[in-house]
């Protein structure tokens, strides 16, 4: 069966007394509501959710367990109606060898493992009841607790400036602060793809996922994998990051590189483009940059000493569609009565029925997002990138 991924997080927020309180609204992000959104709007089979370590999370999915909401699986994960959900975790490693902090991403196969886990990082962090939290300990010893629980061992959004492995965890190598071998695949981020990450030789051996890293229901989805599995269970899912017995990603969906907010090098104050080689921002004075992934990757680039080992999945650049100018909620909803899920709409219906059932300069932008025939303005400086028009 062909099988569809990605990530997101569940916001949790903090009161004046310290106490977590999940975000209420008719946009909230519990685990009924992402579920409901994976499987019935964005079309997904699999969805991980990287607060599963924080104990009121914990409680609720075992309680949905307990009333037959949902099931635990044997082969790990836990199954809502059409989708299984996957146990993860986001934690903040800063230690001796890094050079600055590092997102990376633990999945756990069941809710007994990842009860343990959260135990074990409640003696490592202030506060494990939140996500995305320093974790005081070294990255070795994370591995080495996550193997241990049979888990998987991921770093998150591997080249964004801030918090991330080569964005700001090492120099020039992995190896700086993990064991290799205890990696078991690399996220991409949302500004680059496989054509670029495949400029750095030391990635060969790993596995690319590209994931939503999405903090609300809409952004659900605007980053996948599509996997060839058995059935939607974490077993699987780790046979398909190794390649084993036929289980394997068949293609990276991802937004174009220029859209996600770090593709270019720009000025620290007011967000200007970097003009080339220039060491003070030409629009305002500011002598300060964020340095964008496009030029990190230069830095670590050694295309030129080798040629990739490994023939990579197609990455099919997509264009979520509340990215396409003039497309307003009305419209998206006219859509989806229509077509079923985003998905569907994006890469599958016919552009005759496109024609038929909305404007049709929108349906044209869906045409044209589908064939790379958009003109984008690039992001940068934490500002996301935006369709400017068709070519």
């Amino acid at each position: 069966m062909n099988t569809y991924f990605a990530d997101l997080h569940i916001h949790i927020g903090r009161t004046e007394s310290g106490r977590p309180v999940k975000i209420t609204g008719s946009k909230s992000l519990t685990i009924d509501s992402i579920l409901r959104e994976a499987s019935q709007e964005k079309g997904l089979d699999l969805i991980g959710v990287i607060d599963c370590h924080v104990p009121e999370v914990i409680q609720t999915l075992k309680q949905r367990v307990s009333n037959g909401d949902c099931t635990e699986l044997t082969e790990g994960g836990v199954r809502f109606e059409r989708t299984t959900l996957l146990l993860g975790c986001e934690l903040e490693i800063n230690d001796q060898l890094s050079s600055g902090p590092i997102h990376v991403l633990a999945f756990l196969p069941t809710l007994t493992s990842m009860e343990k886990f959260s135990n074990w990082l409640s003696t490592k962090m202030k506060n494990h009841h939140l996500s995305s939290q320093r974790i005081y300990t070294s990255g070795l010893d994370v591995q080495k607790m996550v193997k241990s629980l049979q888990g998987l061992f991921i770093p998150a959004h591997i080249f964004t400036p801030f918090k991330s492995l080569y964005g700001s965890g090492v120099k020039q190598s992995l190896t700086e602060v993990f064991d290799p071998n205890k990696i078991d695949a690399v996220e991409l981020g949302l500004s680059s793809d496989t054509k670029m990450a495949a400029q750095i030789k030391e990635l060969d051996s790993f596995t690319f996922l590209t994931n939503s890293d999405a903090h609300s229901l809409g952004k659900i989805g605007r980053e996948y994998q599509q996997l060839r599995l058995k059935d939607c269970n974490f077993n699987e899912f780790a046979m398909a990051l190794k390649n084993e017995l036929g289980r394997t990603i068949l293609a990276n969906y991802g937004l174009k590189p220029q859209i996600g907010k770090y593709h270019q090098t720009t000025c620290e104050k007011c967000i200007s483009p970097k003009s080339r080689d220039e060491n003070t921002c030409l629009q305002c004075g500011h002598h300060r940059f964020v340095k964008g992934v496009s030029e990190r990757l230069k830095e670590l680039s050694n295309t030129d000493t080798y040629s990739p080992l490994r023939e990579r999945p197609p990455y099919i650049h997509q264009v979520p569609l509340e990215y396409l100018p003039g497309l307003g909620p009305k419209t998206l909803m006219k859509l989806k009565d229509h077509f079923g899920t985003e998905m569907n709409i994006l890469h599958h219906v016919p552009s005759e029925q496109l024609l038929k059932a909305v404007p049709e300069k929108i349906a044209k932008l869906i045409i044209a997002a589908r064939t790379g025939g958009l003109t984008f303005q690039t992001g940068g400086g934490g500002l996301y990138g935006k369709v400017v028009d068709q070519k």
